[in-house]
């Protein structure tokens, strides 16, 4: 199972907005992903992108010969 929460560090301890749905002693395993803003710009930019590229009249021929 995949959970993905937002939480902040603060005095060595990652703070949680809510209790999450575990058992006591869960063994988890944590990525951690600062939020970067311009990061964040840059990724949003290209997903417009890829969309305009990706999401298109001329792609339903594919979408027929995929189906055939």
């Amino acid at each position: 199972m995949t959970t993905t929460v937002d939480a902040i560090y603060e005095q060595g301890k990652l703070l949680l907005p809510a209790p999450l749905s575990l058992p006591e002693k869960a063994h988890v395993r944590v990525t951690i992903e600062t939020v970067d803003a311009e990061r964040a710009s840059w990724l949003k930019l290209s997903e417009t992108s890829l969309l305009k590229t990706w999401d298109n009249a001329g792609d339903d021929v594919f979408n027929e010969l995929l189906a055939k």
